[in-house]
């Protein structure tokens, strides 16, 4: 059975339309609270750097189908550029410790042999990685979901074949909003901001997955 892989994902919305299609997943993230089995998805509750020391990655995500990575941009991205100097006074290494993320998810990636991406939005990762592969905003897919009729430029750095889909847009819905930006204080806010649109979740597996890899 092939898997799909998906790193620093809480959500799942990336992995949904190849559950749906047959294939298993795995996702990665410590806010899993258990590691534990939902279906045809393993849910890992360690950090990339703990799935691979503990042997799960390697156990259960060999030769996967797609990796996709999604390290926390709270340290990175551009928008939240006015709180690093405090960050920095704080922790001289908390950029390098986010970008160390990044790398571990692009190694990852590289390493599988697979089409794969690791996404943030605008961000310091650009002077490491150099410029994006992709860019693209949730209301390019909402021929797909008209739910995500909004704007949040997103940036992708991608390889192994990885296929970017052609924007697919609703024109009837309108003008999209920027509810990312407005998103109010709290606990969620990261959660919220950051959680895949589902309509390039299946815009990208429409692109990129071989449906008979499932059979």
């Amino acid at each position: 059975m092939s898997t799909v892989i998906s790193l620093c994902d809480l959500t799942g919305h990336m992995v949904q339309p190849w559950v749906d299609a047959g294939f298993n997943a795995i996702l990665v993230d410590p806010q899993h609270g258990t590691t534990r089995w939902e279906g045809r998805t393993l849910k890992i509750a360690e950090t990339v750097e703990g799935a691979i020391e503990s042997g799960l990655l390697a156990r259960w995500g060999y030769g996967p189908a797609a990796v996709f990575a999604f390290p926390p941009c709270t340290d990175m991205a551009v928008s939240g550029a006015r709180w690093f100097a405090a960050k920095r006074a704080a922790d001289p290494m908390f950029q390098a410790k986010a970008v160390a993320v990044a790398e571990q998810c692009r190694t990852i990636g590289r390493l599988s042999g697979a089409p794969w991406f690791v996404e943030n939005p605008v961000s310091v990762l650009s002077r490491v990685f150099g410029p994006a592969t992709h860019s693209f905003h949730p209301c390019d897919y909402t021929a797909l979901e008209p739910a995500d009729n909004y704007t949040k430029r997103t940036q992708l750095w991608a390889g192994g074949g990885f296929v970017m889909p052609e924007p697919q847009r609703d024109p009837s819905l309108g003008p999209p909003d920027d509810r990312i930006h407005k998103a109010p204080p709290g606990p969620d806010r990261e959660n919220f901001r950051s959680a895949t649109p589902l309509g390039f979740a299946r815009a990208v597996f429409a692109a990129n997955a071989r449906i008979e890899a499932a059979a």
